[in-house]
């Protein structure tokens, strides 16, 4: 009760400092002619609006009915652009509510035996467009003025799908396998042309970080203009696990030694320091790998030292390091026995 009281206090205190404020400054007066110009904008704005404007508002074109078995060459218009007539206040509710809604165009009567052009006449593009208009709204102008698009039979191909994405595992962690798509290929209706350049479907761009489990999503197919694809989603499956280290000692090779000649290589062996997946650990074994060194050109060869190159690793095998990565030689050229 005395916090309340203490509440009303502090609301009196703050009505008694407003009105002196108001007293003080002649505030009344300043609000006054504030109300009067609010009032003064408000009925300039109702006469603006009882004037006529022109203005161009969009419409979206839904297209229905589609036979399955016909293309477009080009992708029709997705909307056509009407400059309209009418009193501000109606201009208004166009432009600001967005209540012309989508013409839906059907073509159910196209023919799917053939090749030909479909035409949405000027007439019929206006028609639909007047019946989404209020009857006192002029229809001054359209663009396009009528849709003509050509279409031909379409025709089957099975691709294969492409990831399409970044996959990042969190530090200690990696992706141990390659990527799985489910499925891997799908059936594209398209034109001949169309199909001509199209050698894989993408999915749409999947992108993951600090992954430190395996992931299973499904994914939309990226679309593209003119193909129907017979499945629009995958499932993408992703192996992620912790990896650990392992050294193995591989024997040098040598390559490009001329055959008059013998080469020594110091040190002869070297380590190779990798990661791998635990669930693999044990499968990695010296013979997955080869190193070699090459004495192609030693001519420029001006350290005395010759590179290790790694020729050979499982493709599941990352961040590999040689030790020591380059080696001192020796090149003897061999005896001649008479």
């Amino acid at each position: 009760m005395e916090r309340l009281e203490n509440i009303k206090r502090s609301f009196k205190s703050i009505q008694r400092k407003i009105k002196v404020l108001l007293r003080r400054y002649q505030w009344k007066e300043a609000l006054i002619f504030l109300a009067f110009v609010l009032i003064s904008f408000g009925f300039w704005v109702l006469q603006s609006m009882q004037e006529e404007y022109e203005i161009q508002v969009t419409i979206p074109l839904r297209y229905r009915n589609l036979p399955q078995e016909i293309a477009f060459v080009q992708s029709p218009p997705a909307e056509v652009t009407a400059r309209v007539r009418d009193k501000g206040s109606v201009l208004l509710n166009y432009s600001i509510a967005n209540k012309i809604s989508a013409i839906d165009v059907n073509l159910k009567n196209l023919h799917t035996d053939k090749g030909g052009t479909f035409v949405y006449t000027r007439s019929d593009l206006e028609g639909a467009i007047m019946k989404r208009l209020i009857s006192t709204t002029s229809l001054l102008s359209v663009n396009p003025q009528q849709i003509e698009e050509s279409y031909s039979k379409r025709i089957k191909k099975n691709l294969p799908v492409v990831f399409n994405g970044d996959i990042q595992a969190e530090p200690g962690f990696v992706v141990s396998k390659n990527i799985v798509i489910t499925p891997p290929t799908v059936n594209v209706y398209a034109s001949d042309v169309t199909l001509d350049t199209l050698q894989s479907v993408k999915t749409a761009y999947l992108e993951i970080k600090k992954a430190k489990q395996s992931v299973n999503r499904t994914v939309q197919l990226e679309e593209i203009d003119g193909m129907t694809i017979e499945t629009a989603k995958v499932t993408v499956t992703v192996t992620i696990e912790e990896f650990t280290e392992k050294t193995l000692e591989i024997p040098l090779k040598s390559v490009n030694i001329p055959s008059d000649y013998t080469i020594r290589m110091f040190p002869s062996v070297v380590k190779i320091t990798c990661t791998a997946p635990l669930s693999r650990y044990m499968d990695l074994l010296e013979d997955d790998f080869e190193v070699e060194v090459s004495v192609a050109d030693i001519d420029r060869n001006i350290s005395g030292m010759l590179p290790v190159l790694l020729t050979k690793k499982p493709n599941w095998v990352d961040r590999v390091a040689i030790t020591p990565d380059s080696i001192e030689f020796i090149l003897e050229q061999n005896s001649r026995n008479d």
